[in-house]
């Protein structure tokens, strides 16, 4: 199963603050708010959504193709996603812009406060995934992530017009856009991934019910949290999976990037939703268990050892021949 992945690539600026940012919040003063927290640390690491799941991915012997704008400083970072496995061919590189940025503080409690620069993002709507298919694939699944959004719409729209089944995953960019930019990414969708908060969003501004939100799509992915992730299907009962507990919490970012790696690697091995999910969670621990959304290291064993011990022997039979992680080699 080809799979190509479009979305973000990007610098992670992340930052911590030794406090709560709800203890700054006033009640009755939310109308006007202007805050400023002192950190205590700064990491940059490689970050963007497309390039986290394409590495998560690439990291369990996957070679998923990227569909992103990048920056005139691509060049190491192409190379860290090349020696991952990752088919970085059909980039599009800009000559004026550098990557985008994302800035994020992390209280103690783990919440976050982000922003996000485009930069080269902005030309991502000049690719043409149409000729990517052409020459890259045939493309069996596209995974529309947080993006340019006319970047986003356009690369939908061409995989419905040439039969291409999309994952839309929206996210970070449900702010940003509009009710019906949102059903134009939605409508049709072979899997929709989304979590709890971003499900509301999408019913607040779309006007659509629950129901009528999950009768647009094939298959809905709802993760939790702490509490793992819910799988619908039409037809067919509801699947929802725990999460292994994780050895720290480290850092939160990217987590939900890594669990769409492993469920989408899960896909690509014709594996049951269920397993999907199961290896989407586990990958997302070990990013939890790191700061940086593509620092984390394994190898086989100390995988299929956290995997069985959390999901079981049948489980752990289903994938342990699948995987053959880079990382940690």
């Amino acid at each position: 199963m080809k799979v190509a992945v479009a979305g973000s690539v990007g610098r992670d600026h992340l930052m911590t603050f030794p406090g709560r940012f709800t203890d700054s919040l006033v009640a009755g003063s939310l109308a006007n708010v202007s805050l400023s927290f002192l950190v205590d640390g700064l990491d940059i690491y490689r970050g963007g959504c497309a390039a986290n799941i394409s590495f998560g991915m690439g990291a369990l012997g996957l070679n998923p193709i990227l569909v992103a704008a990048v920056g005139k400083d691509w060049a190491d970072y192409n190379d860290w996603l090349t020696r991952h496995g990752v088919n970085t061919d059909h980039c599009k590189i800009s000559t004026d812009l550098y990557t985008a940025t994302f800035m994020v503080t992390t209280d103690e409690e783990l919440n976050q406060i982000a922003s996000f620069f485009p930069g080269a993002m902005s030309e991502a709507r000049e690719i043409d995934v149409a000729a990517i298919h052409e020459s890259a694939g045939p493309i069996d699944l596209l995974i529309i992530s947080p993006d340019d959004p006319e970047a986003m719409i356009r690369h939908t729209e061409t995989a419905v017009q040439l039969g291409i089944p999309v994952a839309a995953d929206p996210s970070q960019q449900l702010a940003r856009m509009d009710g019906d930019a949102i059903k134009r990414l939605i409508h049709g969708a072979t899997y929709l991934f989304l979590n709890e908060y971003e499900l509301a969003l999408i019913l607040q501004k779309t006007g659509w019910s629950d129901a009528e939100l999950f009768d647009e799509v094939k298959v809905r992915v709802v993760t939790l949290g702490s509490k793992g992730a819910r799988i619908e299907e039409h037809g067919k009962e509801t699947i929802v999976v725990g999460t292994p507990q994780e050895e720290s919490k480290v850092d939160p970012t990217g987590v939900g990037d890594s669990f769409r790696s492993g469920f989408l690697a899960g896909l690509s091995w014709g594996l049951s939703h269920e397993r999907c999910a199961q290896l989407g969670s586990m990958l997302a621990t070990f990013c939890l268990e790191t700061k940086g959304t593509q620092e984390y290291r394994f190898d086989h064993q100390l995988f299929m050892e956290r995997f069985t011990g959390c999901y079981g022997e049948a489980a752990a039979n289903d994938v342990a021949s699948k995987i053959m992680p880079r990382i940690g080699r």
